[in-house]
């Protein structure tokens, strides 16, 4: 007998979850989504996941946000989705890129690496410079530190300008958080002046937004 006690959930709750469950068009169910996602309830994670499914780029914008204010209770309901649904799996990334949950790591990682959409890769660089990593000890936070930032650096290289301004932001945050003597630091300088080169093929906008995580960095 399984003795796990399931959470009760209010009636209001309910009620929204099962407008979401019964909506039968695409508008009704953006707004069905919209109003269940505003309750910010780790209750609703799973269905805000399922959401994410259903080709509704209107409703899977909703259900990120709401997922992104759950914050740390949404990751395991998003880390359960089905690999085999890709839409699915893109609007995943964009909510755990803006969570920032360490069990994102390697999905971020991969997504950055491989993904197929500019969009989700530059979700995915974003991403992995704003993790949430206080609560870990000092050896495993570097640890994680380095397989973002070998992360970013590859993508530094990305053929989508959207993708190597996303890996700028990324690498700036990333550098914030390291002390100045590190090697991981002095990285993040080298591949944010690597993204300022004009003979490296970035656009203004990219250049720009390097050099003003340079300069924010360089700034006491």
């Amino acid at each position: 007998m399984n003795s796990a006690i399931k959470p009760q959930t209010s009636p209001e709750l309910d009620q929204l979850i099962e407008a979401v469950e019964r909506a039968d068009s695409s508008l009704a169910l953006a707004q069905a989504t919209r109003a269940l996602a505003s309750h910010s309830d780790p209750q609703a994670a799973a269905t805000l996941v399922k959401v994410l499914g259903f080709n509704n780029p209107g409703a899977a914008v909703a259900a990120v946000e709401g997922l992104v204010s759950i914050g740390e209770g949404a990751v395991e309901a998003l880390l359960q989705l089905d690999a085999e649904n890709y839409g699915a799996r893109a609007w995943a990334v964009r909510a755990l890129a803006g969570i920032g949950d360490i069990r994102g790591l390697e999905l971020l990682i991969e997504a950055l690496g491989t993904d197929v959409a500019a969009s989700v890769r530059r979700a995915a660089a974003r991403g992995l410079g704003q993790l949430e990593l206080a609560a870990l000890p000092p050896e495993r936070a570097l640890a994680v530190q380095q397989q973002c930032l070998q992360a970013l650096l590859a993508a530094s290289l990305d053929g989508e300008w959207v993708v190597r301004y996303a890996v700028a932001v990324g690498l700036g945050a990333l550098a914030a958080d390291l002390p100045a003597s590190c090697k991981g630091f002095r990285q993040c300088l080298d591949g944010l002046g690597r993204l300022t080169l004009d003979e490296a093929g970035n656009p203004p906008v990219v250049r720009q937004r390097a050099a003003l995580a340079l300069q924010r960095l360089s700034t006491p």
